[in-house]
């Protein structure tokens, strides 16, 4: 199924933002080498892989997601705002020599070859989303879950793993997670640890 896919892709490392397959992920570009690297994408197959940077210059981490642009509009300014729509999660094996202002890399697909499939496993998530609310009310996080109710079970999941107000590290360790049961289950550990944290936490912010 991943063999549709392009094995070396176009990167844009951003600190602290993942998404998933099945989400959409704006983004407003305005740096030279970004709008280089999506004007290109368009022009090709609207295909480009989003990874967080580390704090170390240059690094990334190893696991990424590929999205497709699905929408894009350039500003007067010269800014461009696109959607990408998340299609499937990659491993990077390493950066290609490029003459080009952005840096591409080969990626492989295999570990993730679940994010293309038909999800027919019913897992119970009511304990998590209890526990989500809570800790999305103590931050002071609002979300229309009424309309987020609607979305199906691994939009819901990784929605809330997208945008949970937690360490780019734990955000990783959430995209790394191969299934949806152990990403459910890293993701109620996260906040289960948060919430002990802030109930005993007299500065808890209500």
């Amino acid at each position: 199924m991943t063999e549709k896919f392009p094995n070396k892709i176009p990167i844009f490392p951003l600190s602290g933002v993942i998404y998933f397959p099945k989400t959409n992920l704006p983004l407003n570009i305005f740096e030279q080498r970004y709008l280089d690297l999506v004007n290109d994408a368009i022009k090709k197959d609207k295909l480009m892989g989003m990874i967080q940077s580390k704090k170390s210059d240059g690094e990334v981490y190893k696991v990424g997601c590929l999205g497709k642009i699905s929408d894009f509009k350039k500003s007067d300014d010269g800014r461009m705002l696109i959607n990408l729509t998340g299609l499937v999660r990659f491993e990077i094996l390493g950066e290609k020599t490029n003459k080009k202002s952005y840096r591409e890399f080969e990626v492989n697909y295999k570990k993730f070859t679940m994010d293309l499939e038909v999800k027919k496993e019913k897992i119970n998530t009511d304990t998590l989303m209890d526990k989500t609310k809570a800790f999305f009310n103590r931050n002071g996080l609002l979300l229309n879950w009424k309309e987020f109710d609607k979305l199906d079970e691994i939009q819901k999941i990784n929605t809330l793993s997208m945008i949970a107000p937690v360490s780019n590290e734990e955000k990783q360790k959430m995209l790394e997670s191969i299934s949806l049961k152990e990403r459910i289950e890293t993701f109620e550990e996260i906040i289960s640890f948060y919430l002990h944290d802030n109930g005993s936490n007299s500065q808890t912010v209500q």
